[in-house]
């Protein structure tokens, strides 16, 4: 059974929010490193995956959707992608990070101190682009998780870039946020468990990374890409009512 596991979900391809979160204490003494997907769709998608492939083992790596539409895209599988960086990206990627993503589980159970056995995954269980939100009604939860084995008593999600905690259906559902797009507040969001659950934000040079993004990235749009997520110009008000008719409550009773 594991200690500590530090969770860190939407990196987006952003590697300066992703070197600070690494750099805290916390997260370089964890056992482990969870990943709940979106790693790559962003600006710096090879660094990215480089830098997280030097940690070896430590890391434990789940595919999200955009992972897998950057792989889609460039192994001929889809023409377009929801996000407009997404086949810039995907152009950036060697033969290795492919086969990398490729090989990406959609989920990850690990025994935590106590937490019990802990259910990993990028939306939900069941799918990797379903949404569910913090005020999502209690049937759409039960629609979603219940398939779950009964031991499996926390869940952890990412996908929606806001950090939660909340009990459904007497399960604990559990959000990091994002490191590389918050929603809602600036910094790089991320979850410590064991044996209680912690969400953390660490906080680097927005400006700093600004910069240095224009300098790292040739992505054609990165200044006014840096400008709108590094600085969370969507707020949380905003993401949730775009995401809230993809939970189904429009169809409720």
């Amino acid at each position: 059974m594991l200690n500590r596991v530090a969770v860190l979900s939407d990196s987006h391809g952003v590697l300066p929010a992703l070197e600070a979160v690494l750099a805290e204490p916390d997260v370089s003494t964890a056992d482990h490193i969870v990943l709940t997907g979106d790693i790559t769709a962003g600006p710096q998608p090879a660094q990215v995956l480089d830098l997280l492939t030097g940690l070896g083992d430590r890391v434990i790596w789940i595919s999200g959707n955009a992972d897998r539409e950057l792989l889609e895209y460039r192994r001929g599988q889809r023409d377009t992608s929801p996000d407009p960086i997404a086949p810039w990206a995907a152009a950036q990627l060697r033969e290795d990070h492919l086969d990398l993503l490729s090989s990406l589980p959609r989920s990850r159970s690990l025994s935590l101190n106590g937490l019990g056995k802990v259910l990993f995954c990028h939306a939900t269980p069941r799918d990797d682009e379903e949404v569910v939100l913090v005020d999502s009604r209690l049937d759409r939860w039960k629609e979603v998780l219940g398939g779950l084995d009964t031991d499996i008593r926390t869940v952890v999600c990412g996908h929606t870039h806001m950090p939660f905690v909340r009990l459904a259906r007497g399960r604990l559902v559990i959000n990091p946020g994002s490191i590389g797009m918050p929603y809602g507040r600036t910094g790089a969001h991320w979850a410590l468990l064991g044996p209680g659950v912690e969400l953390r934000t660490t906080h680097f040079d927005l400006q700093a990374a600004a910069t240095r993004l224009g300098q790292e990235s040739s992505y054609p749009d990165i200044t006014e890409w840096a400008d709108y997520f590094l600085h969370a110009r969507a707020t949380d008000a905003d993401a949730l009512t775009a995401f809230a008719p993809r939970d189904g409550r429009d169809h409720s009773p």
